[in-house]
């Protein structure tokens, strides 16, 4: 019934699940974040009402779900009401975090039933692990993982492969070994600091992005998933989200991302990376 629901709300035009990627300020400095946010990044033009607005009317929209990213989402000074408010709408929430600082009451709200954690992890080797973020921090996320499984909070877990396919199993291993059940591996997609000439293509997208989903990024810009953040297809700060989420530029683009041949990429009837509550998808940061 739940499938039959979203596809029809997906048919009409309405997404089920959005990104609401707050910030591009974050502890770490990871060589392949595809936003390349870091130490130094901001929160950009969207105040905490701009947030509420867009919360109100996606769930008045029928949006189901939604997923804090960044940046380091909970360093944004509104994150945890705007978690509270969300919740409230009755949206579930998926927060995801690189877990090297939770607070008391980060860890009280991944507690509460509708809240959900994403988290990223690079290798079982601390070394390895901190030579990608550029901080020392795997101790630190490895710790708050085994914390938040103790916790029985609703955990996934990316494994990103970087190179070497031997240390992200290694690291797939360990994640098992620590009570982590959902884990996927995915590859490094050439964005942000990962992407040497600074010239995104769509080609490196999964291919359904914009499908029943979309991103709205800290300055309020839409795209059709937080990877395609160059393709701005309106502005929260200018138009209702309806009218940017239902109108003709994001159907152009989300038309134009699933007619790129992607040999070597995601199938185009796979789910979007960095993937959402609820799905199988790869979270990446």
């Amino acid at each position: 019934m739940t499938i039959t629901l979203e596809s029809e709300q997906i048919r009409r035009g309405a997404p089920v699940m959005l990104w609401l990627d707050l910030t591009r300020r974050c502890q770490l400095g990871c060589a392949h974040c595809f936003n390349a946010s870091g130490p130094a990044g901001d929160h950009g033009t969207m105040a905490r009402g701009d947030w509420v607005r867009v919360l109100d009317q996606a769930a008045a929209w029928g949006v189901r779900r939604v997923q804090y990213i960044g940046g380091e989402p909970t360093m944004h000074p509104d994150a945890l009401s705007l978690t509270e408010h969300a919740l409230d709408l009755g949206l579930s929430v998926e927060v995801f975090t690189n877990l090297v600082h939770v607070s008391p009451r980060w860890w009280d709200l991944f507690q509460r039933a509708g809240v959900s954690v994403a988290t990223s992890y690079y290798s079982a080797d601390p070394a390895e692990h901190n030579a990608v973020t550029r901080r020392p921090s795997q101790a630190r996320t490895r710790s708050n993982i085994i914390r938040a499984v103790r916790l029985g909070v609703p955990l996934r877990a990316g494994v990103i492969d970087t190179g070497d396919r031997d240390r992200a199993e290694r690291a797939c291993r360990d994640l098992n070994a620590i009570g982590v059940a959902r884990i996927r591996v995915d590859r490094v997609r050439a964005f942000g600091r990962a992407d040497a000439d600074q010239t995104p293509t769509t080609a490196e997208l999964c291919g359904r992005c914009g499908e029943g989903r979309a991103a709205i990024g800290p300055q309020g810009e839409v795209s059709p998933c937080v990877m395609s953040g160059w393709m701005s297809v309106g502005n929260v700060h200018e138009e209702p989200l309806a009218a940017i989420v239902g109108g003709t530029a994001m159907a152009e683009a989300t038309a134009a991302i699933r007619a790129v041949p992607r040999a070597g990429a995601c199938d185009p009837d796979q789910e979007c990376t960095p993937g959402h509550p609820g799905s199988e998808c790869n979270p990446r940061t």
